[in-house]
């Protein structure tokens, strides 16, 4: 189904993903609470934050074109600032919240760059699921692109990466099981937050990259947007957390319409089995 969904237009499948998250916001009561209550807390209205309804169903839908699909149009922002890592020849964080289309930033980063700072390592938490887990593995598993999971192994294999030059991506919002974060703020209230990325960065020299992929109206693509760190990253890993977090809000608030805003942020990390 993946498949055959692949070939349909981008904007007929954004289109379909507007309808669908309008009809979860409807229908679950405890989606909808915790949409407007996280929205609240970062100090927007119902009013400035509803496209995010249907943002979330477009990512979601967009996903069949984006792994099995031809290349989507992109357009590149602030890019500069890869080139300049590359030249100091040194490995990259790469960071996103859940905001905009993240799928589309991992693949693009290994097309554009991949010949000159080899493959590119993200994590991800593989699905529960044994054919929606085989599915995921499958989509996300692109030339350059190397998918590790939430794992002691998918760490170490982030850490040799870096060290040899290579760039790795993850997205530093995203809850991590109990014994994996601290809490720290996040638009204000503590959230479980992990401590990965900050690790990666101090323990290797890496050089940390905001990034995220707009999405465009009308199926016209993406916009992948790149920025440095507003200061350098702290040395100590708690306040090195928290400025993480920092970031992250900075980037949602260029574009709140199209962040997750009924995404668990601030729950219980849960136990790892």
């Amino acid at each position: 189904m993946f498949k055959i969904l692949s070939f349909f237009p981008l904007w007929l499948m954004h289109g379909m993903g507007r309808v669908m998250g309008w009809v979860v916001f409807a229908a679950s009561s405890t989606y909808r609470q915790r949409f407007l209550a996280n929205a609240t807390l970062a100090g927007y209205s119902f009013a400035q934050v509803s496209a995010a309804v249907g943002h979330a169903g477009c990512m979601t839908t967009e996903l069949p074109r984006i792994w099995f699909g031809k290349p989507v149009r992109l357009q590149w922002q602030g890019a500069d600032c890869i080139e300049r890592a590359l030249e100091q020849q040194r490995g990259m964080v790469f960071l996103t919240p859940h905001l905009g289309c993240f799928e589309v930033t991992g693949q693009a980063i290994a097309q554009r760059y991949g010949h000159r700072m080899g493959p590119f390592t993200v994590l991800y938490r593989p699905a529960r699921r044994p054919g929606l887990a085989k599915l995921v593995e499958r989509g996300r598993q692109q030339p350059g692109l190397v998918a590790v999971p939430t794992n002691l192994s998918g760490v170490r294999l982030m850490i040799k990466a870096l060290r040899q030059g290579h760039a790795v991506g993850l997205l530093p919002d995203q809850v991590p099981p109990q014994g994996m974060g601290q809490w720290a703020p996040f638009f204000g209230r503590d959230a479980y937050t992990m401590t990965l990325g900050a690790r990666l960065a101090q323990q290797t020299g890496a050089t940390v990259i905001l990034t995220w992929g707009e999405r465009l109206s009308w199926g016209r693509g993406y916009t992948l947007h790149f920025r440095n760190l507003s200061a350098p990253l702290s040395d100590q890993l708690e306040p090195a957390v928290a400025q993480i977090n920092q970031e992250m809000e900075r980037l949602i608030r260029e574009c709140p319409q199209q962040y997750l805003w009924g995404y668990g942020r601030y729950k219980q990390p849960r136990q790892e089995t």
